[in-house]
């Protein structure tokens, strides 16, 4: 579900990049072309309500789960999950300023050439951000949870990621219901 989440942030952080390149070779269409609409307001609602959700999937219940467990292994990745952290604060404000210039494009129909210049460069800073971030969480964080973390504290990890989502979901190792 972690690796998911991270396919989701890259389709669409490349959705805003190839928008914000529009925007750079002047105004998209006035007003905004119904595909460019809908793309933008998809992007930015995600960034808005599941990019949290995502950090809280890590901050509040991997991230946790994995510090209460005293291997080598993740003593070693205490300090990744440290800047795994600082990252998401960096990415959470670079993302509050996506949406700002984002949410007054929608509104107006277009953006300044200072708006676009700027919107580019905080999606190139996060694509930067996330090409190295997503690649230590992948590789090496959801590598040692997969391998420390019992199949029980997995299940409750996917619990909580589903309850964040409004998802109820039945423990694999539960009953079957009967009607």
């Amino acid at each position: 579900m972690l690796s998911d989440c991270h396919k989701r942030i890259q389709y669409f952080l490349r959705s805003l990049v190839v928008l914000a390149e529009q925007a750079l070779d002047g105004p998209l269409s006035e007003p905004l072309n119904k595909d460019q609409r809908i793309r933008l307001e998809t992007a930015l609602h995600y960034f808005r309500e599941g990019g949290p959700r995502h950090t809280a999937d890590e901050e509040e219940s991997l991230f946790p789960r994995l510090r209460s467990i005293d291997t080598p292994a993740i003593r070693e990745a205490f300090a990744k999950i440290e800047e795994l952290e600082a990252d998401h604060k960096r990415a959470e404000a670079k993302h509050r300023e996506v949406d700002t210039i984002g949410r007054r494009w929608l509104a107006d129909g277009h953006i300044t050439n200072k708006e676009a210049t700027q919107l580019s460069a905080l999606l190139a800073g996060l694509s930067r951000l996330y090409d190295r971030h997503l690649v230590i969480e992948e590789s090496e964080i959801f590598a040692i949870a997969r391998a420390v973390l019992p199949e029980f504290e997995k299940e409750a990890l996917g619990q909580e990621m589903a309850r964040r989502r409004g998802i109820l979901l039945r423990s694999v190792n539960a009953e079957p219901y009967r009607a």
